[in-house]
């Protein structure tokens, strides 16, 4: 475990505080990508050679995929809350007020959800100080691209806050109150008082960052497993698509993703990475991970697992004593792909145990060493047929739509009711996430994005009601963590 001096001197604020203080008290396990940790050196030394350099890149990745955030709990909450999941320990440690929605601005997740972000975004602000002051250290190739891997990173991280603490940028095109943007390194507490920035001001600085990255990072690592485990060209460019699809701007969706979609099959990248799908769903969670597919998964070892921090499989999969959240009948698991005479693969991604229906994408045994998707090249396929089908060019949209379907189904003929006009094409693409992403997260975001109410479920021994849009706990509550020691940064009501 860290010593408490050597935290507070590297992110300063008790906010940032806070924030690692949760990172180190729930994982203190050495991370795979964590060579030598941020905060293990002193600054004087930090960057001295190009080997100590590139641990400070390894070590910003690592921060972002512990247990509490990207390795695993962050996708747990944004299913669970959902209605594809139905709880059944009334476990609070694994997320009961987060399924009964119930939180409030103390509950554990809702300040490991703040904090963890933070934490990360203050690592990256201080690596590109400490980068930019000794950029002579590396060539100037290096020096880029590792801005540009740490701005992915903000990046990635400002998109997570907003989407869980802020209304959707779809409420009224960003106007309402997003998160504080903090875009400078901190070493004291004396900037703790930030006001919360609008939802589109932040959306405008992920762009940014975005925008930057894209244009600094490389075309291709040297290996496979780099290519799937640190961002490179593609990795910025698919992750535009995401924001700009939540933010309901199709054309641009349509931009970027034609950066690395064919324009004819077999769809996929042509320049960089050759990311594309892989010939099976199944072959994406068998134990690779970094097939052409994986445009950005986080990496895990036995020696590295977040275990329960994370644990996906100990809170998805059955097994006798354990499995606490089973699949919901009334859910996705009730569509035809699921069915005994169904030939879609994917329906082997779902077992049965007991007497309930469990997801088996994330399988691996104690202590949990699957990798962690972020990004998948499905996910721009459908990224771009929503975007496409919304701008009217049901031609693209269906052949998206049927690439996606095709690789699990090769047979498979949508109903003509299904995709015959606009309006039902984009039900079977938004239906086709549904299958696809199950269990990876998605499940919540796609619901606010759209301004749709959060389904009520119900459990054997407790329910969780439906939550309106106009609710106030449609979105998160910021931390109390962050409202007490930052005056300026007023509550969500």
């Amino acid at each position: 475990m860290r010593k408490l001096s050597t935290l507070f001197n590297t992110t300063g604020s008790k906010g940032i505080l806070v924030a690692f203080l949760i990172l180190s008290s729930t994982s203190c396990k050495k991370n795979f990508l964590d060579t030598v940790p941020l905060t293990s050196i002193s600054d004087v030394v930090a960057y001295d050679t190009p080997e100590r350099i590139l641990a400070q890149v390894n070590g910003l990745y690592a921060s972002a995929k512990t247990g509490t955030f990207l390795g695993g709990r962050y996708i747990l909450y944004n299913e669970t809350r959902a209605d594809e999941f139905i709880q059944t320990k009334s476990n609070t440690v694994t997320g009961l007020n987060t399924w009964s929605q119930s939180v409030n601005s103390s509950t554990d997740e809702v300040v490991a959800t703040w904090s963890n972000p933070y934490a990360v975004i203050n690592k990256v602000n201080t690596f590109i100080k400490g980068l930019t002051d000794n950029k002579s250290k590396v060539s100037a190739t290096l020096y880029t691209q590792y801005i540009a891997e740490a701005k992915f990173l903000r990046a990635l991280c400002y998109y997570d806050l907003v989407k869980v603490f802020a209304r959707p940028y779809a409420t009224d095109g960003g106007k309402s109150p997003g998160v504080p943007l903090r875009l400078q390194a901190e070493s004291s507490n004396s900037n703790n008082d930030l006001v919360r920035s609008s939802v589109a001001a932040v959306y405008t600085q992920i762009l940014s960052d975005l925008n930057d990255a894209e244009a600094g990072l490389p075309l291709t690592y040297a290996t496979a497993v780099l290519n799937a485990t640190r961002a490179h060209r593609n990795t910025a460019i698919a992750l535009k698509t995401r924001i700009y699809l939540t933010m309901g701007d199709y054309g641009n969706v349509i931009t970027e993703a034609n950066k690395i979609v064919s324009p004819t099959a077999p769809y996929q990248a042509s320049t960089g990475v050759n990311n594309k799908l892989e010939t099976s769903q199944v072959t994406v969670f068998a134990g690779s991970y970094t097939g052409p597919e994986a445009v950005l998964f986080f990496p895990f070892t036995t020696a590295d697992a977040p275990g329960t921090t994370s644990a996906l499989t100990y809170l998805y999969t059955y097994t006798p004593g354990n499995g606490e959240y089973y699949l919901n009948p009334a859910g996705t698991i009730s569509n035809p792909v699921y069915s005994t005479a169904s030939t879609d693969t994917r329906k082997t991604l779902v077992v049965t145990g007991g007497t309930n229906k469990w997801l088996n994408k994330f399988k691996s045994a104690s202590p949990y060493p699957d990798y962690i998707p972020v990004i998948r090249y499905a996910e721009v396929l459908l990224n771009l047929a929503e975007a496409a089908a919304q701008k009217d060019d049901l031609a693209t949209a269906l052949n998206m739509l049927y690439a996606v379907r095709h690789r699990s189904d090769p047979t498979f003929i949508f109903a003509p009711a299904d995709i015959a006009t606009k309006g039902a094409l984009i039900n079977t693409i938004l239906t086709e996430r549904k299958i696809e992403f199950l269990g990876e997260g998605f499940r919540v975001p796609d619901l606010q994005r759209l301004l749709l109410p959060l389904p009520a479920k119900t459990a054997p021994t407790t329910s969780a009601p439906a939550v309106a849009v106009s609710a106030s706990n449609y979105i998160w509550p910021i931390s109390v963590n962050e409202t007490s020691i930052n005056k300026l940064c007023e509550p969500n009501p």
